[in-house]
């Protein structure tokens, strides 16, 4: 780390590139960095730090400058190109991550689904007993002085998260994502498997994952989950509309009583991986406890509002088990409440590869709305579209534009859930608005 430079971010707005800006800002170090000017919701914790972020333009590039790449962007992008021709110590976002994390019990929570909210209460809990640094993966950052723990959300695109060598991994599934890069289920594992032997002390596995129980590597993996085979093992698990609690096992040594203000199983088996890397810690378990009763949840993960008579929940899930895992939460909360799902598709190849797949997890809602497919800058166009994915959804499948939100009008005193990794937001801004005026006239 070099405190003479100026640290400036190719992409800042991208959610862990802002992490890791807010990181090195409360560090102490000067950063400054550059993204496209449509509004993020990573955007705001960039301000209130007074972090400097300027559009897209090579002649930000100048002497005295350390360059972090973000991986949505090539080597040809004008700023990381001219970087490179100036001979500026470039860095790719992972590779700086694998460098930051040395010096710290690192902790680092992979999977294809539930790795940020799993990051986001692992830092919490942690963060509330010992100076914890954390990088999440919905923005969040903080690089707390003098910290014990350095917990951060460990990415399998293109595996990236190879560039890091954690103390203690947490694994919270393997499952086929990522089209455009990985093969399948195989070369997905494969990933996992060899990030598997760069961690140096232990692995925290969900226990009802085939490919997670496969794991061959050097350091010991404990498995957690609700079955008598798991090392760490949820049990007499209480599930209401304020949340879940539940027992927790370590063999034949009980770890006592939890309970969570949050929702869905996957929540559940979340807090059981933060209890099993506080158990090795050697964390009091009462101060866990008063810890996990106090989060709240991460952004953009089941983000609750209320406008006239609706709920609106606003989630990222992107992936059909997401998908699952949101739906299941938003049952539990609301039992007696009719679930409308809107989706945004989050690229042409997964939409092709898991089309079934979604169908099925969409299906669980009472009624589903489509948008069109979300392109992203490494994908633009496909031989696909969300009429062929409405074609398999048995509850609906309408398609809505931005302009036209009103057929969600018909439903009232009910839950809609929008999901997507896109830019799914502008459609539930257009459906608040639209029940803002309602709601105005009707007063």
């Amino acid at each position: 780390m070099d405190n003479a430079t100026v640290y400036h971010f190719v992409g800042i707005k991208g959610s862990g590139m802002s992490a890791l800006a807010l990181i090195l800002h409360d560090k102490g170090f000067k950063v400054q960095g550059s993204d496209i000017t449509q509004y993020t919701f990573t955007q705001r914790g960039l301000e209130q730090a007074g972090i400097d972020v300027m559009a897209f333009d090579e002649a930000n590039i100048h002497e005295g400058l350390t360059v972090i790449a973000g991986n949505s962007f090539t080597d040809d992008h004008p700023e990381i190109k001219k970087a490179r021709e100036m001979g500026l110590p470039v860095y790719r976002y992972h590779e700086f991550l694998g460098h930051l994390i040395e010096g710290y019990t690192s902790i680092g929570v992979a999977g294809a689904h539930g790795k940020t909210s799993t990051t986001g209460l692992l830092a919490h809990v942690l963060g509330g007993i010992a100076p914890t640094s954390y990088l999440i993966g919905d923005g969040s950052g903080k690089g707390t002085p003098n910290a014990r723990f350095f917990v951060y959300e460990a990415d399998e695109y293109r595996r990236h998260f190879l560039a890091t060598k954690p103390d203690y991994a947490i694994m919270t599934n393997i499952d086929f994502d990522h089209p455009d890069y990985y093969t399948g289920i195989d070369d997905v594992f494969n990933a996992f498997e060899t990030w598997s032997k760069q961690v140096k002390k232990g692995i925290f596995a969900w226990g009802d994952d085939p490919e997670l129980r496969k794991i061959k590597t050097d350091v010991p993996v404990y498995y957690y989950g609700t079955s008598e085979r798991d090392d760490f093992q949820a049990v007499n698990v209480k599930r209401s509309t304020t949340g879940s609690s539940f027992d927790v096992m370590h063999g034949d040594e009980s770890l006592g009583n939890f309970e969570i203000h949050l929702y869905g199983e996957h929540n559940v088996l979340n807090s059981l991986a933060v209890i099993a890397v506080a158990y090795f810690e050697k964390v009091d378990m009462n101060e866990i406890k008063r810890e996990l009763l106090d989060f709240k949840g991460v952004k953009r993960r089941f983000t609750e509002r209320k406008v006239a008579d609706m709920t609106i929940i606003d989630d990222y899930a992107h992936h059909p088990s997401e998908i699952k895992a949101t739906l299941d939460a938003a049952r539990q909360k609301y039992p007696d409440k009719e679930i409308i799902a809107v989706f945004q598709p989050h690229t042409f190849s997964r939409t092709i590869a898991l089309m079934d797949d979604f169908a099925k997890s969409l299906n669980l809602a009472d009624k589903v709305f489509l948008t069109n497919i979300f392109s992203s800058a490494r994908e633009t166009q496909g031989a696909v579209s969300s009429k062929n994915l409405a074609q398999k959804i048995a509850k609906g499948g309408e398609i809505l534009t931005v302009d036209n939100m009103s057929p969600l009008l018909d439903f009232h005193d009910a839950v809609v859930v929008f999901m997507g990794a896109g830019d799914v937001q502008k459609y539930e801004r257009s459906y608040e608005e639209l029940l803002s005026h309602l709601s105005l006239k009707d007063n």
